[in-house]
């Protein structure tokens, strides 16, 4: 064997070890895509009356625990109206829409979407003119927004709404999106452990208790409207008339202060928009309205 052969030997063994390295790496590699694949598969959701698709990896069981303490934090830190009336009329109208909800959810085979719910409706003295909801029935209305939805159909709008952005997990969608860009598709339990403070920002800011220009927006325009769309049928099955969502956004629109902003930088469809995307869903909404 001459010099040539007995320097071959040792690059014929390390290309050979090589080619062995490279080829277990492209396995793993391959087996990380297949369970990646997988779990995105799984975590394909659709949602129900609209048949829109979505991603969610976060389990509806920790969203519940995290929205119960940010629900109690929130309490804790602001007043609660003294107006026995309007305080009287938010929680009769949730519990109107609510149990349409889950009066839907048990009809259609979906009662685990709203399983462990424990709804709350409290009227807080802000004078915002906003309403939020989020998991496990957790649902604040501003006394500001009082004299804008004028009675009980108005409060039915925006309460239906907000419980619509519950019943889509949009906010659980937000949430999958945040992980996924801002804490490279950790998991939800991991990122809690790890980065406790980014993940209960990600988590406030998924429910519109935040703001954010960008991709992250508290809720989507695509959101809003399909929140627009299930709030509609949810009043209507809780015995408000749908027709009462264009009146109310149209106050909505006059009790507007200074410019609003342009309709690509809005969380919210512009009011022009809106209302005649709302108009264009009564026929649909008008068919789930019960008179009670």
């Amino acid at each position: 064997m001459n010099g040539e052969a007995l320097f071959s030997l040792p690059v014929i063994c390390c290309q050979r070890k090589e080619r062995a390295i490279v080829m277990k790496a492209v396995r793993k590699s391959r087996l990380v895509v297949m369970s990646a694949l997988l779990l995105l598969l799984a975590g394909c959701t659709q949602v129900p009356l609209t048949g829109r698709q979505q991603l969610i990896l976060v389990p509806d069981s920790m969203m519940n625990e995290m929205s119960l303490q940010a629900y109690q934090e929130f309490l804790a830190g602001h007043t609660l109206s003294s107006n026995r009336r309007q305080t009287e009329m938010v929680e009769r109208v949730g519990g109107k829409i609510s149990s349409a909800v889950e009066r839907y959810c048990v009809e259609h085979g979906l009662a685990g979407r709203v399983r462990g719910y424990h709804w709350q409706f409290n009227l807080i003295e802000d004078p915002s003119v906003n309403a939020w909801a989020m998991p496990g029935g957790k649902v604040v209305v501003y006394t500001g927004l009082m004299s804008v939805a004028g009675d009980e159909a108005g409060l039915a709008v925006v309460m239906g709404h907000e419980i619509a952005h519950v019943f889509a997990r949009h906010g659980a969608e937000r949430m999958t999106q945040g992980l996924m860009v801002e804490f490279g598709g950790m998991a939800l339990s991991k990122a809690v452990e790890s980065k406790p403070a980014g993940t209960r920002d990600l988590f406030m800011r998924s429910y519109g208790m935040g703001t954010q220009l960008g991709l992250l927006l508290p809720y989507s325009r695509r959101h809003e409207s399909e929140a627009d769309r299930l709030g509609m049928i949810f009043m209507a099955m809780a015995g408000y008339h749908p027709s009462q969502a264009v009146a109310f956004w149209q106050r909505m629109a006059a009790a507007k202060t200074g410019q609003a902003p342009p309709e690509i930088l809005s969380t919210h469809p512009a009011d022009a928009t809106r209302i005649r995307d709302i108009k264009s869903l009564l026929p649909e909404a008008v068919q789930y309205y019960q008179p009670q």
